[in-house]
């Protein structure tokens, strides 16, 4: 077996022990040039039966933060779309929008290896800039990928 599809199988095997033991597993992409960090849930679906979450970014502990909330707060329950948030995190509010799943297709591939071809959906948090504004509001400025439709 070659080094990497080594690497797979126990970053996978990784996936799957935290899915089954947490309910999630969460990833995590650090930015780099032209590549703006994000992170997403795979697992909240099935085991909460509420949507994935795809953060773009944030770096990996806040969003890790925010997925873990995001989970215990929603599970099994009703999700608020293109409203603000205030009680996710302390921070700043953020508001959740819907998203095709053909817009994560290059982010989200652990969640497209894990659910293959069973049904599972996504939202995207959107957050402020650090003046507190929303991409639709005036002056927005924060490196954010809005991967959804923001009608916030």
């Amino acid at each position: 077996m070659k080094k990497t599809e080594k690497k797979k199988e126990l970053y996978f095997e990784k996936v799957y022990d935290n899915i089954r033991n947490k309910g999630y597993h969460i990833t995590a992409v650090l930015e780099e040039d032209d590549v703006t960090p994000f992170a997403y849930s795979t697992g909240i679906f099935e085991n909460f039966k509420i949507p994935e979450l795809f953060i773009s970014g944030l770096g990996p502990n806040l969003s890790g933060e925010i997925i873990r909330n995001y989970a215990e707060k929603y599970k099994f329950s009703e999700i608020s779309l293109n409203e603000k948030i205030d009680d996710l995190i302390e921070n700043f509010p953020v508001c959740f929008i819907k998203v095709k799943i053909e817009n994560l297709s290059e982010y989200v591939l652990t969640s497209i290896k894990f659910y293959e071809n069973r049904e599972y959906t996504y939202l995207q948090l959107i957050f402020p800039d650090l003046k507190g504004r929303f991409p639709n509001e005036s002056g927005y400025d924060y490196d954010q990928t809005i991967v959804g439709e923001f009608l916030f």
